[in-house]
């Protein structure tokens, strides 16, 4: 199974998604190549100190987003990882259905840029990112193994 098929299936529920999307609750949507969707219903679980959604939720969805929309493009032997990331937050949450459009910018032969626009319910814009990944070359059991 390819990556892209992976993504869908993970959407329609036939395979779990990683443990992250299980704690924090957000789901994929949508699936194309190197465009993904993931939803997330925020609510006073995920505040801050403050009352009002925690900024490192948005990050999470914002990665999770753009990292999906990029291994949607990448052949069946190569992985990637997040080089950088760049999160600006537009107007303070504190409960929405979240949606996070992850989509490549510009995929090379070793790095991709993509970015990533979260709306709240009202179709307002919450947040804008961008981030860098590389790819990992020759990872044939679809995972990054742990260096011991």
């Amino acid at each position: 199974m390819n990556h892209l098929e992976g993504l869908k299936k993970m959407m329609t529920g036939e395979i779990p998604g990683p443990p992250v999307a299980q704690i924090l609750g957000f789901n994929v949507t949508d699936v194309e190549e190197g465009r993904v969707v993931i939803e997330l219903e925020a609510s006073d679980r995920l505040h801050n100190p403050m009352g009002t959604l925690h900024g490192g939720i948005l990050c999470d969805i914002a990665d999770a987003a753009m990292g999906y929309a990029f291994v949607s493009t990448l052949d069946e032997d190569e992985l990637f990882t997040t080089v950088e990331i760049k999160l600006n937050f537009l107007k303070p949450i504190f409960q929405s259905k979240l949606r996070a459009v992850g989509q490549l910018i510009k995929k090379g032969s070793k790095v991709g840029l993509l970015e990533c626009h979260i709306y709240d319910e009202k179709e307002s814009l919450v947040a804008h990112s961008t981030s860098t990944c590389m790819i990992l070359k020759g990872n044939p059991n679809g995972k990054r193994e742990k260096i011991k």
